[in-house]
């Protein structure tokens, strides 16, 4: 059971095994763009070309659903990156069920544990696989790993990494569990952290902040949902940024520098040097692409 990308390899890994995946489920379809047209899940998608059935589940305890999830009489259901099965749903599968999450729990219990690692500038994090329980990422613990985060790691970058990491440790615990070498570890609740998805509002940049914080926030949204500010009233997306130390005396959000090569933004702390970025209705480019197009000069200000 799964949705994105980071799904994949877990999947890929688990039919290059020896398990029998019989089933495969997803969320169903959605229609997308102006041509209205059909769009899959990353899983599906894959499912689709490893010829593995799939179920398109829209209400999770809705009577169709059971029922036919019953007549697979699946042992075990692995879950990676899907959403939070009711109780009816574990029931079903006759030894449990297995989730692998992108984070060391009890830290970072939620929708998005990679890039609120990120946008809060981690060093590590890793991931964990743990039996279901009808709660966000509550349930006891069976395998572990650590992963460090790089400097230059994006979302993308970090989600694709551990995706890979993950689909290894995910065949792991399912041979240890199912030979019953792991003795399960209790959360410790006390000390557990969340990752919410991301609102709207935080892809919005705060100049105000320091330098380093924005930076982070940048690399944690990117590839999506991308962080952004604005341009002459128009949005401006921007992918990539590294941070400078100095004092200037300009207002959060101005432009301190501009070369062809060049666009230091001041923050509350800090200088910030756009490195990639896309303007409104424009494709992805790199800063100097974007300069030879604009006539932005220092003094100029960002978020207006």
């Amino acid at each position: 059971m799964g949705n994105p990308e980071f799904a994949v390899p877990s999947l890929k890994c688990l039919v290059q095994s020896d398990y029998d995946v019989t089933a495969v489920m997803t969320n169903p379809p959605k229609q997308m763009g102006r041509g209205n047209k059909e769009r899959r899940s990353s899983i599906d998608a894959q499912a689709s070309e490893l010829n593995i059935p799939v179920i398109h589940a829209g209400l999770l305890d809705a009577p169709a659903l059971i029922n036919q999830l019953k007549k697979l009489t699946p042992e075990l259901f692995v879950i990676v990156a899907y959403r939070i099965l009711p109780k009816i749903l574990l029931e079903i599968p006759s030894i449990g069920s297995v989730n692998l999450h992108g984070s060391l729990l009890p830290a970072y219990r939620g929708a998005a544990p990679i890039q609120r690692a990120i946008m809060n500038g981690d060093k590590m994090t890793g991931l964990t696989t743990f039996l279901l329980k009808p709660s966000v990422d509550t349930g006891d613990i069976l395998h572990q790993k650590i992963v460090k985060i790089q400097p230059d790691d994006t979302y993308g970058i970090l989600s694709e990494k551990m995706s890979l990491i993950g689909s290894d440790l995910l065949l792991k615990t399912i041979k240890n569990f199912l030979e019953k070498k792991i003795i399960p570890m209790v959360q410790d609740n006390s000390i557990a952290t969340t990752a919410p998805k991301i609102q709207s509002a935080e892809r919005i940049i705060n100049w105000k902040d320091n330098a380093v914080n924005i930076a982070n926030r940048i690399r944690g949204l990117n590839p999506k949902p991308v962080a952004h500010t604005t341009l002459e009233s128009k949005w401006l997306k921007i992918f990539h940024a590294s941070t400078e130390n100095g004092t200037h005396k300009s207002a959060p959000a101005t432009v301190i520098e501009r070369t062809k090569t060049k666009l230091l933004v001041q923050t509350g702390e800090g200088g910030l040097s756009i490195l990639s970025l896309q303007r409104e209705g424009k494709n992805q480019m790199d800063i100097q692409e974007f300069l030879r197009g604009t006539s932005i000069k220092e003094g100029d200000r960002l978020g207006t």
